[in-house]
């Protein structure tokens, strides 16, 4: 009887790695085929922030990598990947978002201010860099190091997820 029952046990145990390992491969193949195709010259395109602020994306990923998030506010998904984000930016990470199509620059600081971000946020009102970045799923976050993309995966990431992405990155 104790035989049988750690047979199953066994059997479920396969089972259940079999699944999680298609699982990754499923993800790892979608991520693939919707992952940004930058241009080479993206990282040297400054951005200003709808603070005034100016970011440039060389200077920021040469000591550590950076975390760009590409979200909008009327993106369900993006209210359960946002709050990681910000917290994040709130722990002193290396972030950066950009939001796609969310409105001119007022519209956008009174959500981000509702919402109480603390995330710098770069706006791309009219998707022009989006465009150019050819990113067409929010959300997308793109890890660089020192001006080159060294991670991209779109969709729902969780806090610990992106934690990992950004240590893997920068060892």
């Amino acid at each position: 009887m104790e035989n049988r029952t750690f047979a199953k046990l066994r059997r479920w145990a396969r089972e259940g790695i079999i699944i999680v390992l298609l699982a990754l491969a499923v993800m790892w193949g979608v991520d693939q085929y919707r992952k940004p195709d930058l241009p080479a010259s993206f990282s040297a395109t400054p951005m200003q922030s709808i603070d005034g602020r100016t970011f440039d994306i060389a200077a920021l990923s040469q000591e550590r990598p950076l975390l760009i998030y590409v979200w909008a506010t009327w993106c369900s998904i993006c209210r359960f990947t946002t709050p990681a984000v910000d917290k994040m930016a709130k722990e002193g990470g290396n972030v950066v978002s950009i939001a796609l199509r969310s409105g001119d620059d007022a519209k956008l600081a009174r959500w981000v201010e509702k919402k109480r971000l603390t995330m710098p946020v770069i706006n791309d009102a009219r998707g022009a860099l989006s465009q150019q970045w050819q990113v067409s799923v929010t959300p997308t976050l793109v890890i660089v190091s020192k001006g080159q993309v060294v991670s991209t995966t779109t969709g729902w990431t969780s806090y610990w997820g992106m934690k990992v992405r950004m240590w893997w990155a920068g060892r």
